[in-house]
């Protein structure tokens, strides 16, 4: 996948970026899935694979631009991070600008609370809109809706 490329394809350097709430899932589902692209071949970027001093938030974005696939792992903390929906917005842009294939995952949540923007999302994105510009937490909003209303795997239901 990654590895070739055509003229009217930009070169892509992984076929497989994860994005993910490193507290939530790194040490278990997270990296299960990752091993299991390896095994299999797929070349799946983590961010434990940046050089060392790179800046991470830039690094990462570039990274998402590099990638065929973004696979997104919801989980009940995802929205707390600033960092994950700045990734967040910059999957659906590649998506609606690239034609990214984007696939989300709802790990051990209630996709309802992603699609609706309610749980532990409302509650982030309300706390988000008293520390960072309206205009940001409003593209998070849209991404979260779009991205979590794309088809995709629930973890309470697929193994």
């Amino acid at each position: 996948m990654a590895s070739s490329s055509s003229p009217t394809t930009p070169y892509l350097k992984h076929d497989v970026f994860l994005s993910f709430r490193g507290t939530d899932t790194r040490n278990g589902f997270t990296s299960h899935l990752y091993d299991a692209l390896q095994r299999n071949q797929i070349d799946a970027y983590i961010d434990n694979k940046l050089d060392g001093g790179e800046t991470i938030e830039p690094a990462l974005l570039e990274r998402i631009e590099e990638s065929f696939i973004s696979l997104v792992i919801f989980s009940e903390n995802y929205a707390d991070s600033t960092f994950c929906l700045r990734e967040l917005s910059k999957i659906l842009e590649c998506m609606e600008t690239k034609q990214q294939m984007v696939l989300p995952v709802f790990y051990r949540l209630d996709p309802s609370h992603v699609q609706n923007l309610t749980g532990s999302y409302g509650d982030a994105l309300c706390k988000h809109e008293r520390d960072c510009s309206s205009e940001e937490v409003e593209s998070w909003r849209r991404a979260l809706k779009e991205i979590a209303n794309l088809k995709g795997w629930d973890s309470d239901v697929i193994k």
